[in-house]
């Protein structure tokens, strides 16, 4: 049997205004509930399990392939929201998307700090 990427869980102050906010930048069905999790659901069979912390968020990184025409209708939900985006994981390049691998990319924060990334090809999909 092959292994595949099932879910990872996404800590979070605020699990609904989380899960929210990842279906709606994100352009996804509604997220559903199981036990005390928000479960966001992605194309590819691999949930994103929204959790709320007692404590501090540890920001973490999550990147999502998507096509060209769901880039720009992400990017255009960002811009929407006033929200700053980068073309860098650094955050050094406000404003910007890069264009690597021939694709194009952009970095944004959610709400809790975490550092998301929208991608239209694989990295290294160029060589």
């Amino acid at each position: 049997m092959a292994v595949h990427f099932n879910h990872t869980l996404v800590e979070a102050d605020d699990r609904d205004l989380t899960a929210d906010f990842l279906v709606e930048l994100l352009g996804l069905a509604p997220a559903g509930s199981y036990g005390m999790f928000r479960v966001v659901e992605l194309g590819n069979e691999v949930s994103l399990d929204v959790m709320q912390v007692g404590g501090p968020v540890k920001p973490q990184h999550y990147a999502f392939l998507v096509s060209e025409a769901e880039f720009d209708q992400i990017w255009e939900r960002i811009k929407q929201r006033g929200l700053t985006f980068w073309a860098d994981p650094l955050h050094q390049h406000p404003g910007q998307i890069n264009t690597h691998d021939g694709g194009r990319g952009l970095y944004w924060s959610d709400p809790n700090g975490h550092n998301l990334e929208i991608i239209t090809r694989p990295y290294g999909a160029g060589l």
